[in-house]
């Protein structure tokens, strides 16, 4: 059901230090900073041969990420991204499986433009999952 890894989020409590560090230091190239209000974050995506990194910001006092840097101050790995051919389908599939999907169960559009849903960490070994729809990739059964 799920494809290739499309990026690992990382909660940063500082998205200017965190970019510079990836691109001083490991010499990452960097999209620039995009709002998601939606989502309540700023994004910056570390581009990587085949994937990404998310450094995730909070965008505003009531985002996930706020309360998620609450309880981790330094930041940390957030949620891990899997690409589906059609969210639907795999949230229809995941849902009767007994997978909790977060939120209204309806998918948001993500950074990339992308329909993304999420799904609890409970259900996941403790690890927060986004699934974001890429028409056209292939997937692994």
């Amino acid at each position: 059901m799920i494809g290739r890894l499309n990026h690992v989020a990382i909660a940063v409590p500082d998205l200017a230090s965190a970019s510079a560090q990836y691109r001083q230091t490991l010499g990452a190239t960097l999209s620039k900073p995009m709002n998601l209000p939606e989502h309540g974050v700023t994004v910056v995506f570390v581009e990587l041969p085949g994937t990404k990194i998310e450094l995730i910001s909070p965008l505003g006092e009531g985002s996930p990420i706020a309360r998620f840097l609450a309880r981790n101050p330094a930041g940390g790995v957030h949620h891990i991204c899997f690409e589906v051919p059609d969210i639907g389908a795999a949230a229809a599939v995941l849902a009767a499986k007994g997978a909790r999907i977060l939120g209204d169960g309806r998918p948001k559009i993500g950074a990339h433009g992308n329909p993304v849903l999420f799904l609890h960490p409970k259900d996941f070994s403790g690890t927060l999952i986004e699934l974001e729809q890429v028409p056209d990739q292939p997937t692994r059964n």
